[in-house]
């Protein structure tokens, strides 16, 4: 097998998607092992959680790369190309890299799907691609590395990093990883390394003795938000924040939303702890403009001014919560939400969410080309049961609603695969909205 188009590859490790789905690290250590451990190459961070990891990557990668840094970051899923999951100070890597990285990986993929442990999937695939291009490829000084899915059993967790990262933990991907929220932090948790300190932003009791139980077992270091920093809101996008280091005062952000305070105090004392540690320089002017100059697209970003139209990747109840503190915000006398959600996730407990806290919005249930999305069917069918409008063509909707909206904004929000696709859209068409 041999790839001589950006295409052929691409088609190549999507085929892979539905390959190999049976927990364990086994086959990633493997691949990586015949690769000769380029995992092992360079200083990771490691992040998990529900909500947030994004953002918090977004404000780690910002910062560092104001103070002169070269950062690789690994990221899922991607907003608009697949080459979006692997960049180096926020630019992606090059079509012609994936292809010699898929020819370097794809003799040893056959070889390992022959074998006891059967074939790599697609997650396990890219995420060697990423490993190889920072250890080989492209020079790096930090990675900071997304965990897919869980943690303990993800196939970005054959990493050692100089620090472990969790934002938030919610019930999401219960399928996967559990019933409760303790099971969830357990696996979540899972990421964290014997000694390696850990910086968390979860808020819940349950999850906190998780948690610091997995930390103390390990002997790793466990820092905690509200415990060992804290922060407080100015206004939007503005905070105070405060550590054992000491207090910085009027802290821009660069994302907008309530819950980015917290991913900010998160990112912030990571920062500050590893600057402690001497692994990275950290001047206060290098820290505000990273801060004020992140950028994460599909989050709380505003695509047009007039009219109003903003995306936000809220896909799960955690995110739903975190939008609606937003909108409870909003002075206006009708807020329009556009939504559209995969059929795993809980979007019935979405909608209802929304419906029970944001007292003056209008919402509207969409689909769009995507294999776990809603048919027309479910559409019809789940706007009936909860007294919303349904929309067969979100393209249609926003042709005919962007001229009558007036002052009041429209929210685009749900799954981030259909934020991809409506950003990519507004993106091409925003000139004649």
């Amino acid at each position: 097998m041999h790839f001589h188009t950006y295409e052929e590859a691409l088609n190549w490790i999507h085929g892979t998607l539905r390959l190999g789905i049976k927990p364990g690290l086994k086959r990633m250590e493997l691949l990586l092992e015949k690769l000769d451990h380029p995992e092992k190459k360079n200083r990771f961070i490691h992040i998990a959680g529900t909500n947030g990891k994004g953002s918090t990557l977004t404000f780690l990668s910002s910062v560092l790369q104001e103070e002169g840094y070269r950062v690789g970051t690994f990221t899922s899923p991607y907003i608009e190309t697949f080459n979006e999951r692997i960049t180096i100070n926020s630019l992606p890597i090059s079509d012609a890299d994936i292809v010699q990285l898929a020819n370097r990986i794809a003799p040893i993929v056959e070889e390992i799907a022959k074998s006891e442990f059967g074939p790599p999937s697609e997650f396990e695939i890219i995420t060697a691609m990423m490993f190889l291009y920072f250890a080989e490829f492209e020079v790096i000084d930090f990675g900071i590395i997304e965990v897919g899915l869980g943690g303990r059993l993800d196939s970005t967790n054959v990493l050692t990093p100089i620090l472990s990262v969790i934002t938030t933990i919610g019930l999401d991907h219960m399928e996967f990883l559990g019933n409760t929220i303790e099971e969830i932090a357990f696996e979540k948790g899972g990421i964290i390394k014997p000694g390696i300190p850990v910086v968390t932003g979860v808020l819940q009791d349950l999850v906190i003795k998780t948690l610091a139980e997995l930390a103390s077992s390990r002997h790793s270091p466990f820092y905690l938000y509200k415990k060992d920093f804290s922060s407080e809101k100015i206004r939007n996008e503005l905070l105070n924040y405060y550590d054992t280091l000491g207090e910085l005062k009027e802290l821009q952000l660069g994302l907008a939303g309530d819950h980015q305070i917290q991913n900010a105090s998160v990112a912030i004392f990571a920062l500050r702890f590893l600057h402690a540690e001497k692994w990275i320089r950290l001047s206060e002017e290098g820290l505000r403009k990273g801060l004020a100059n992140a950028f994460w697209p599909g989050r709380m970003e505003k695509m047009t001014e007039n009219p109003t139209i903003i995306l936000d990747g809220a896909h799960n109840p955690e995110g739903i919560r975190a939008l609606i503190q937003t909108l409870q915000q909003v002075n206006s006398e009708k807020i329009i939400l556009l939504f559209s959600a995969l059929l795993d996730k809980k979007y019935d407990e979405m909608i209802q969410e929304i419906q029970a806290n944001v007292k003056n919005v209008e919402i509207y249930l969409t689909t769009f080309d995507f294999p776990r999305a809603m048919a027309k069917t479910d559409v019809i069918e789940v706007a009936k049961k909860h007294h919303l409008t349904p929309i067969l063509s979100w393209k249609e909707f926003l042709k005919q609603t962007s001229s009558k909206l007036g002052k009041n904004p429209l929210y685009i929000t749900g799954s981030l695969y259909f934020i991809s696709e409506v950003r990519k859209y507004l993106l091409e068409k925003t000139s004649t909205l």
